[in-house]
């Protein structure tokens, strides 16, 4: 009995090594057909993605300047320098012209920036543009014989649709991830204006800026963030349109800003003590408009104070932060449709968004310390969420306003101690005080003095 089922398995091992040997693998083919493979696709798609290097030089007080010993002793200068170098990835978008799409927060403030090509060729890089409040920049390269990205529709993207992570993760080189949009017109998960594409395609740290891309290899958005507890990939990473970034672009080439609008309105969200003391149903979503604005567009649509804003163009808004979203996603002058509830009654009504009412002002005009730095007024939508200041909008590399230390997306709201509310207000302030010290900015949301020379 034992030699029998000896000889039984003795005659079944090729068959046991043949299954073992095909264990973990794909076939071939499935039902005569080659299986697919990105790769053709992605050869087309590879050599528009570039690496991103930039160099930042930083001053910082010395801690030990004001300590007499370490004076005596070792005669400290007041500051010191450091260098801060960060790594992210880019899109070329025109191979003629060399224009690379990146995000703000890969270069903002950067001394220098390095583009490195697929093939190994790298350049040195302009920025022609950035707009923090998208988180987007447009840089130039010199060189030729590039291949650009085609462009896609992100509005037509479904959730569902599969699409592609191509950057450079980690420094580790040009890495390609998978995966689908997992969700669409995502907002609330970071600062800015926000209508995020959401993927479970792989996007770690040094992958901002780079591409995703549908299966036809084109460019419906601009990998940008993750969310993480750890730091790393943990299956939801968030995309600006293509739609969007592609709108940025052409204003900052065109403007060198981004103009955003507002509707002149300021509003309240709903809540339960609220809805009881406005005598509305408890299933009523939207915000209640607090002020309108004289000679808003708002106010020549028909809005009023005490209207509920149920929708704007369609999507559904809960709060005054989705509301001032929408404003700066929204090109000025484009009609708005605004669904507003008021006395039972569901009202269509159609306003335009104003744009600011003053415009970038170069630094130069204020103190020549500042030459090379644009600033303008916060967004009446941001005015109205309690913020104000004056915002950074541009910095040109090498200018004193550079050497100074202002960035992109600084907002100025002091001068020697004494607050700034806006332009008007700051050139008031420079002009009974030519020759300031200190600026209080807020940095990436932090308190931020920057000592002028």
């Amino acid at each position: 009995m034992r030699s029998a089922a000896f000889a039984l398995i003795l005659a079944l091992l090729p068959l046991i090594a043949t299954s073992a040997s095909m264990a973990g693998t794909l076939p071939e083919a499935v039902g005569g057909k080659a299986l697919p493979s990105l790769a053709p696709m992605l050869r087309n798609v590879t050599p528009a993605v570039v690496n991103i290097a930039s160099k930042t030089r930083v001053r910082e007080r010395n801690p030990f300047f004001d300590d007499p010993v370490f004076q005596q002793f070792f005669g400290l200068p007041p500051e010191q320098e450091r260098t801060e170098q960060s790594l992210g990835s880019g899109v070329i978008i025109d191979a003629r012209k060399g224009y690379v799409l990146t995000n703000n927060h890969v270069i903002a403030g950067a001394d220098q920036i390095r583009v490195t090509l697929q093939d190994g060729r790298s350049f040195d890089a302009r920025v022609l543009g950035a707009d923090p409040g998208s988180d987007l920049a447009v840089l130039q390269i010199p060189a030729q014989s590039l291949r650009a990205l085609p462009v896609a529709n992100s509005s037509a993207l479904q959730v569902g649709d599969f699409v592609v992570a191509v950057g450079d993760p980690f420094g580790l080189g040009q890495t390609v991830t998978s995966g689908i949009v997992s969700a669409l017109g995502r907002n609330g998960v970071g600062d800015g204006y926000q209508e995020f594409i959401q993927t479970d395609a792989s996007i770690n740290p040094g992958n901002s800026g780079g591409a995703l891309v549908n299966l036809a290899g084109q460019l419906v958005g601009i990998n940008t963030m993750i969310l993480s507890p750890s730091g790393g990939n943990v299956g939801i990473g968030f995309a600006i349109p293509s739609d969007l970034a592609l709108d940025v672009m052409r204003q900052l080439l065109t403007y060198g800003s981004v103009r955003r609008g507002s509707l002149g309105i300021q509003v309240q969200s709903l809540d339960a003590p609220l809805r009881q003391a406005l005598h509305l149903p408890a299933d009523v979503r939207g915000v209640v408009v607090v002020r309108v604005a004289a000679g808003s567009t708002a106010a020549r649509a028909g809005v009023r104070v005490g209207d509920v804003v149920k929708a704007v163009n369609g999507y559904m808004v809960e709060s005054g932060l989705e509301l001032g979203n929408l404003e700066g996603l929204l090109p000025v002058g484009r009609p708005v449709r605004l669904a507003v509830l008021r006395a039972a009654s569901v009202l269509q009504l159609v306003a335009a968004l104003q744009g600011p009412s003053v415009a970038d002002t170069e630094g130069g005009r204020f103190d020549p310390r500042l030459a090379g730095a644009s600033f303008s007024d916060i967004p009446p939508s941001q005015r109205d969420q309690g913020r104000y200041g004056v915002a950074v909008t541009r910095v040109l590399s090498g200018s004193p306003a550079a050497r100074a230390g202002l960035r992109v997306g600084d907002v100025v709201v002091g001068v020697d101690r004494t607050g700034v509310e806006g332009l008007h207000g700051l050139d008031q302030l420079l002009a009974r005080q030519p020759r300031p010290r200190v600026l209080t900015l807020l940095r990436n949301g932090q308190g931020y003095y920057l000592r002028l020379p």
